[in-house]
């Protein structure tokens, strides 16, 4: 799984960051740096008669100065009664994420992680703790995807990128009374990360590991195109890492038309709705727009 399809496509790791804070502690110091000349974000709708709903690409981590929020999708998040995220994340679900988390990305005992390495991959996975301040042995108890998710979210938190300011925290700070759903469990998100063979696993974890410097310029230039509002081209960047084709239909196409069934049934249902899901659901070939087309349901941008 390449660093670049975590960083666009799965909110897990960063709610596992909201749940377990101690993992940030020390690492929002520094400035993320300016932020990109804005149109704003992109924003579609699906409607009938009685139904809107409203399909919004997030981006799950920000640096606090960028503004997104604005006119046209305060007056669309506003008018809805329902926000549906990806998986639930509000406090008591977070708590829940991370217990479990704990519970399933734990190696059986008398196993290390370091055990599991090659001699070459010893040698850069100490180098790559050496860089965060990390003993070698610091993450031994943990599976390799569960210390992959760590090693892709340090680096951000170092360069100013803040959970706290990403999309679906700043729209359920704003939520109030709104109803609040999902539209997959924490469970399952875990489940694909767990689900990998441990090789594969390994080989993200590494990846996170030796490319943490690569980290934010990579998200960085996916942000700017997630505000200049063109899904066309954040679909080119957050491509060039899809490259293994059991992987995109795991983490999106196969997400992508389960929402999309979502949507159709809940188009049954009265009621305005606001979709707040990665931005990469919502772009290129095979987005959720496309299942929705296949469908005969037409998919209006607002902005």
């Amino acid at each position: 799984m390449k660093l670049r399809s975590l960083l666009t496509l799965s909110t897990l790791s960063f709610a596992l960051l909201a749940a377990n804070p101690a993992l940030a502690d020390g690492h929002a110091d520094h400035a993320a740096g300016a932020a990109p000349a804005a149109k704003g974000p992109a924003l579609w709708k699906v409607a009938d008669e009685d139904t809107t709903i409203y399909l919004f690409g997030t981006v799950h981590v920000l640096p606090k100065e960028i503004e997104w929020y604005d006119a046209t999708i305060a007056k669309a998040f506003e008018g809805s009664d329902v926000i549906v995220t990806e998986i639930p994340m509000d406090p008591a679900s977070e708590a829940a994420l991370g217990a479990l988390a704990q519970s399933k990305g734990m190696l059986p005992a008398g196993t290390t992680l370091r055990s599991l390495l090659t001699t070459e991959q010893t040698a850069s996975y100490t180098a790559g703790l050496a860089k965060l301040g990390a003993p070698a042995e610091a993450f031994d108890p943990l599976k390799p995807w569960l210390a992959g998710l760590t090693f892709s979210l340090v680096p951000l938190m170092q360069s100013g990128y803040d959970p706290n300011s990403g999309v679906e925290k700043v729209l359920l700070a704003k939520a109030a009374d709104k109803q609040k759903d999902a539209l997959e469990t924490a469970e399952f998100q875990l489940g694909i990360f767990d689900g990998m063979p441990q090789d594969a696993q390994v080989t993200f974890m590494m990846e996170a590991l030796t490319q943490m410097d690569k980290a934010k310029p990579m998200l960085d230039r996916m942000v700017a195109e997630w505000v200049k509002g063109d899904p066309d081209q954040l679909a080119a960047v957050m491509n060039e890492g899809m490259d293994d084709p059991k992987v995109a239909e795991a983490l999106l196409y196969n997400r992508n038309a389960n929402w999309a069934e979502w949507i159709d049934t809940r188009l049954d249902k009265p009621g305005n709705v606001f979709i707040a899901v990665g931005a990469g659901h919502l772009a290129g070939a095979k987005s959720v727009q496309d299942f929705l087309d296949k469908k005969g349901i037409k998919v209006t941008r607002v902005k």
